[in-house]
């Protein structure tokens, strides 16, 4: 039996490094994240954790890769709710490249997609509730300074 997908597309006006920067920086992703920060080096083989603000661990995993500018592929089971644990460990890949919208009017974006391979059906309706609000802030963030969901 196949593991239950979420997969989520988006366009940001922005380059692909700064969508890399965003999604491997600390303080960056506290800012889109809801408070939320990552914990890692963000090389293949490296732990890889997101801490709530008063320091409990929300999820951890590890980096199983990490092309700067195009993927990031990480291990990821998440810690603070019994019933999510419990379906195990996850995988998540963002995928970041430059596409044309538009293209006989010059527009140009980041495309930004996240699949989710979940471990099971409780996680897989967590994330399909987080991610889209998660994704809506970043985009928010890069393309106008702010977030969209406070």
């Amino acid at each position: 039996m196949s593991k239950p997908n979420f997969v989520y597309v988006t366009y940001i006006r922005t380059t692909p490094e700064k969508v890399w920067a965003a999604l491997t920086d600390p303080q960056t992703i506290r800012k889109f994240w809801f408070g939320i920060t990552a914990e890692s080096d963000f090389k293949p083989g490296s732990s890889w954790a997101l801490k709530f603000e008063d320091g409990r661990t929300a999820d951890t995993g590890e980096i199983l890769e990490a092309v700067p500018n195009k993927r990031l592929v990480i291990r990821w089971r998440n810690e603070f709710k019994p019933e999510l644990k419990a379906e195990g460990w996850s995988r998540c890949t963002m995928e970041i490249e430059m596409a044309d919208y538009y293209p006989d009017f010059g527009g140009k974006a980041v495309k930004l997609t996240i699949n989710h391979e979940t471990a099971g059906p409780k996680f897989a309706e967590a994330v399909s509730g987080g991610w889209p609000k998660v994704m809506a802030n970043l985009k928010s963030l890069l393309e106008t300074g702010d977030i969209a969901f406070k």
